[in-house]
């Protein structure tokens, strides 16, 4: 099989760098539609009108309603086939909406982060959910971003749960794409990873923990610094691409799986649901390929976050064996991610890799003395 590499086309990072969007844009389109979510449009998104009006850029603002579900995503491209450019502006999953409906339009996209949350930025797909916010499907695109702004003046403004949201998700990053390697799984591509892919998925880890905890004192503070700037680009650009070129594997499927359930599990970000999926996958891995020091490097850097390490920490302390089933038979259906891993796996598999995880996290806890 063909080894495939994918990016976005443009990556510009910077404090301030919205006040550049025009600049940017008008080069890739004149009239543009303008994806945002009631919070974002307060935050930034009338500036971002006023900045693209500037540079002489017709421009409708559009509302999103807060799912990035095919219901959504219509109901947007009915409201913009006269634009030819559309900019998507806020988190995720306003993102992948944007990222949908330009596809749908055939227009390029500009992707405008507000948080350094997840990887999806810089992504050619879309993770799509029912109107419900269940996980439905992945959405693939023939291409990536045109361009992707990213403000870190914007971003250190934001809650620092999402920057710690955003290094779970993409702490996963360099354990789902090694994992896919050595099961010779395929990549969001459809091909085999390349080395620039590799090194880029592992760079980010790397990155993580050098500055993760430096970038988290920062956002508290709500300053940009060296450290904060290394940590967006590791959540957003190495991340990004990192998985899709490099390829998905466990984290992320037990993160979907997760859907299937009700209750307060949801009110968990995106990445701190796969931060347990990343404790998931170790546990489900060949003990040679995980060591020990690795599993409790990974979990004293989550708990020095605030991150999720037990289904007690992801509110699900007294989930049933039959809950359980269900999360594991989700994440292991036809098509998903988990099967890049080596060998075959199973349900069964899942489900007891869940509870080992789990027994792990809360013996080590015990052991450290760990106290909240």
């Amino acid at each position: 099989m063909e080894k495939v590499f994918i990016s976005p086309s443009r990556y510009v990072e910077g404090k301030g760098i919205l006040a550049k969007t025009g600049e940017y844009v008008k080069k890739i389109g004149n009239h543009a539609l303008v994806i945002a979510d009631d919070f974002v449009w307060d935050l930034v998104g009338n500036a971002v009108l006023e900045n693209l009006q500037a540079s002489d850029i017709q421009s409708k603002k559009i509302m999103f309603n807060g799912e990035a579900s095919t219901e959504e995503i219509n109901r947007i491209v009915a409201a913009g086939s006269d634009s030819n450019v559309v900019i998507g502006l806020g988190g995720g999953k306003t993102l992948d909406t944007a990222k949908a409906v330009a596809d749908e339009l055939d227009k390029n996209v500009v992707i405008m982060p507000t948080t350094a949350s997840t990887d999806a930025p810089t992504s050619g797909l879309s993770v799509i959910y029912t109107e419900k916010g269940t996980f439905d499907k992945y959405k693939f695109y023939n291409k990536n971003p045109e361009l992707v702004l990213v403000d870190t003046q914007v971003i250190a403004q934001a809650p620092p749960r999402f920057l710690v949201s955003g290094i779970a998700d993409a702490m996963a990053t360099w354990v789902e794409v090694r994992a896919s390697i050595k099961g010779h799984g395929t990549n969001m591509a459809g091909g085999n990873a390349t080395i620039a892919a590799q090194a880029i998925a592992e760079k980010a880890e790397e990155v993580l923990f050098d500055y993760g905890i430096l970038a988290y004192e920062s956002n508290k503070r709500k300053i940009v610094t060296p450290a904060l700037e290394a940590v967006v680009e590791a959540n957003t650009l190495l991340s990004g691409i990192g998985f899709e070129s490099g390829g998905l594997a466990g984290a992320h499927a037990i993160h979907n799986g997760f859907t299937a359930l009700h209750g307060d599990i949801h009110t968990l970000t995106h990445g701190e649901k796969v931060a347990f999926g990343t404790l998931t996958q170790l546990a489900l891995g060949d003990h040679k390929d995980h060591k020990l020091d690795e599993i409790n490097r990974y979990i004293d850097f989550y708990l020095a976050l605030g991150l999720p390490v037990t289904l007690e920490d992801i509110k699900l302390k007294n989930v049933s064996d039959e809950d359980l089933m269900k999360v594991a038979e989700l994440a292991v259906q036809e098509g998903e991610s988990i099967h890049n891993l080596p060998g075959r796996i199973t349900a069964d598999q899942v489900v007891d890799a869940i509870k080992a995880a789990d027994q792990y996290a809360q013996a080590y806890k015990v052991a450290i003395g760990y106290e909240e």
